[in-house]
């Protein structure tokens, strides 16, 4: 996962304090300045998620304005799941 991550530019991971994601950790791609890509940390499994915030620093700290699951336990092994980043990403 970590290759997928620096190949598509997604920050670090740090932990979610808005709820919105059970305080697990995140990390986000952009893709535009209110448009992001979020992957959710849950134990050993990952969770990808398109998302709208009003700024880029409410990620984590507020709720966003739209949230939706794309990939539940994200497997970088499985084309579909790999296709739903790169539809967004390139």
């Amino acid at each position: 996962m970590e290759n997928v991550f620096k190949y598509y530019e997604f920050s670090p991971f740090f932990l979610d304090t808005s709820d919105t994601f059970s305080g697990n950790e995140i990390c986000y791609s952009e893709l535009n300045e209110t448009h992001f890509l979020i992957f959710e940390k849950n134990n050993d499994t990952y969770n990808l998620y398109v998302s709208r915030y009003l700024q880029k620093n409410d990620i984590g700290v507020n709720a966003p304005e739209i949230l939706e699951l794309l990939v539940e336990n994200y497997d970088k092994s499985i084309p579909a799941h790999r296709i739903m980043i790169k539809q967004y990403l390139h």
